[in-house]
């Protein structure tokens, strides 16, 4: 067995291999860029190492740098974990030649697999059902568009190299197709180094089902079920969960029997995932991923395998653990991934430093994994997963309730998440089914994306916080009365009056101090309260006899509030009067959050129409349009492609026409 490794990633899925790598009494090497000097992951390791600046391209995916980490380290391996060179032939190669084990398939599987008309070409001789499409080497605009007219719209373009949705791009109608090329062929360079591109048959409404699989050197393969991964957005995967429910048991061991047939064909070692979409009975292969998967813990919860261990041992030499007679599936597992991203503006990723992060303590059926913690900085070189949130019960019903309460019992503040969201969505009627489809979540989208206005337990959160977090501050006078921050007034009403601007209502709240009471005035009505401090920015209320666990955070903009059932931002009322006067600014069109522009589709003079396509902002490994918000004229362009620009910078100003409401 390996005596010392190296993770060649960052965050979340790093301390993920260290826990396991720990267990097994092997020594960890970490390494990281300018950005995660002080990241949980180099804090967790034996040894970390430097490799270059935040870009990604410059630390992350720089294999010279990472393999003179190996060295400097003396490591018997590398696991590479999943994203950056995880699936990169090269990097398994180097690794090779460098003497250092790669704790993975080979550079030859990995190869045939990630290119997709490779692995799509492979599937279909080994009598796997492929979705109609174009993977021909031929790149050129017009023959895409050939194609395209003879497979039929809608399809999909898709990048060649590379998987997790980046690169892909849905076109309904002729008109929208080079626009789709050329954002996908961007975005795929940018994530893979591979403008390469497939078309494919857009089937609207399929599961998403997966079969994780897992080979030795020594010819022995099996599969430990499979993975309903239907709950998605853009090709992004939100929830997973195993097993797959509403699908029936004899299309279950069709898709294991291809799985196993695709994996031998390359005789495939180490961790796989072969994913296929379902429809009315029906399977297509449409890739497989040669790597670790994001959501392998569901696997690993329905199984009570570790799978990290079984590929630091596959790796190493050794024969499987199990055979397939010995591997039993238990129970039910969900996943859910929560984000740092904004539902309500289109999930643009959101950036900051994390006030509050608070989850519920892990156990044997609920597992968190993440790699950050309380202040650390969600950037905008990264990734924006926060955590994931991993439950398993004896049934998907009970998995189901706990993932609810798991959700509610987390806090998160600085940043804007989909968490709220994400307690939307398993809500659903169709969720609690089992019956969702990759087009669910587009399908139901306003109403789960859908911005809310803050309830007055929120608004009383906010309030008490300013009290209950005001207690005497040490000084020259330590702890006299006189610091104190409560209302009280001698001889002067004892009330304290806030006003809120949420979705562009203002709200209005005064916190009287009454003899012996405290009470809140929302308008007409009056409701008596009380407050006391949890913890960091954790406050337990009393509102009108209802006891409410919130959390709140204040910065210079207003109050972030948490509650179990959502969270609010609340303006405090200058600077909403700010705000307000930035958005009244004619035109004056921003950036939405740091990041590098990718394209710049309009020129000075030019005009446009609500809704169309201006710039493109790269961020976060993904690509955000920003589109006009009403018709006018380009006045000015004050940017160009290649730019980076942080939050705010004014990107483009339009003059004239009609704003849309």
């Amino acid at each position: 067995m390996f005596k010392k490794i190296l993770i060649a990633n960052r965050g979340e899925i790093t301390c993920r291999v260290i826990r396991t790598a720990r267990r097994m009494g092997i020594k960890t090497v970490a390494v990281y860029s300018d950005a995660d000097s002080r990241a949980l992951h180099v804090e967790q390791a034996d040894e970390a190492y430097p490799i270059g600046p935040a870009p990604a391209r410059e630390s992350y995916l720089d294999i010279k740098a990472v393999l003179a980490a190996a060295r400097r380290g003396g490591v018997d391996a590398i696991h590479p974990g999943y994203g950056f060179l995880s699936e990169n032939a090269a990097f398994a190669a180097a690794c090779t030649k460098a003497g250092r084990g790669f704790i993975g398939p080979s550079a030859a599987a990995i190869r045939a697999m990630g290119d997709k008309a490779t692995a799509k070409a492979l599937a279909e001789k080994a009598g796997v059902p492929v979705v109609p499409g174009y993977r021909g080497e031929r790149q050129h605009a017009t023959v895409f568009a050939t194609e395209a007219a003879r497979i039929g719209y809608p399809l999909l373009v898709k990048a060649a190299a590379g998987g997790g949705g980046r690169g892909s791009r849905m076109v309904e109608r002729p008109n929208e197709l080079g626009v789709a090329l050329e954002s996908a062929r961007r975005e795929a360079t940018a994530a893979f180094g591979d403008g390469r591109l497939i078309l494919e048959k857009y089937l609207r409404a399929p599961r998403h089902i997966e079969v994780q699989v897992f080979g030795d050197r020594f010819g022995n393969l099996v599969h430990l079920y499979a993975r309903d991964c239907s709950s998605q957005r853009r090709y992004q995967k939100v929830i997973e969960e195993a097993p797959p429910t509403a699908v029936a048991p004899a299309l279950l061991r069709r898709l294991y029997a291809a799985a196993l047939s695709i994996a031998r064909a390359i005789k495939y070692q180490n961790a796989g995932t072969v994913e296929f979409i379902v429809e009315r009975g029906r399977f297509y292969f449409i890739e497989m991923n040669t790597r670790l998967q994001v959501e392998h813990a569901v696997t690993e919860m329905i199984t009570g395998i570790d799978l990290v261990e079984w590929q630091l041992r596959v790796a190493a030499g050794e024969k499987l653990p199990l055979r397939q007679p010995q591997i039993r599936a238990r129970g039910h597992a969900i996943e859910t991934r929560l984000y740092a991203e904004d539902p309500a503006r289109g999930f643009l990723p959101s950036t900051g430093r994390l006030a509050r992060l608070r989850f519920p303590a892990a156990n044997a059926h609920l597992r968190v994994e993440t790699g950050l913690r309380q202040g650390d900085i969600v950037t905008e070189f990264y990734d924006p997963m926060i955590a994931k949130l991993v439950v398993s019960a004896p049934d998907r019903r009970i998995a189901r309730a706990r993932l609810d309460t798991a959700l509610s019992e987390s806090r998160i503040l600085g940043v804007v998440t989909n968490r709220d969201f994400l307690q939307r969505l398993i809500a659903q009627p169709a969720f609690r089914r089992g019956t969702v489809d990759t087009a669910f979540i587009g399908r139901h989208l306003e109403s789960l994306a859908l911005a809310v206005s803050a309830p007055d337990a929120a608004l009383a959160a906010a309030v008490l916080s300013r009290i209950v977090s005001a207690g005497p501050k040490p000084g020259r006078d330590g702890f006299s009365p006189w610091r104190l921050r409560d209302g009280w007034r001698q001889g002067d009403d004892h009330a304290l009056d806030f006003v809120f601007g949420d979705h562009g209502t203002r709200r209005r709240v005064r916190l009287r101090f009454e003899s012996n009471s405290l009470q809140l005035d929302f308008g007409k009505r009056r409701i008596p309260v009380l407050a006391w401090t949890l913890g960091d920015r954790d406050l337990g209320i009393e509102l009108g006899g209802r006891h409410i666990d919130a959390s709140v955070a204040w910065d210079e903009r207003g109050a972030q509030v948490a509650l179990a059932d959502g969270t609010w931002r609340l303006d405090a009322a200058e600077t909403n009067a700010r705000r307000g006067d930035a958005v009244a600014a004619a035109g004056r069109i921003v950036a939405p959050m740091p990041g590098k522009i990718a394209a710049v589709h309009v020129a000075k003079g030019a005009t446009v129409t609500c809704g169309q396509i201006l710039l493109v902002l790269e961020a976060m490994k993904m690509e955000h349009a920003i589109a006009a918000p009403g018709e006018g004229v380009v006045a000015e362009i004050r940017c160009a492609a290649g730019d980076p620009v942080a939050e705010g910078t004014e990107l483009l100003v339009l003059v004239g026409g009609k704003e849309q409401a």
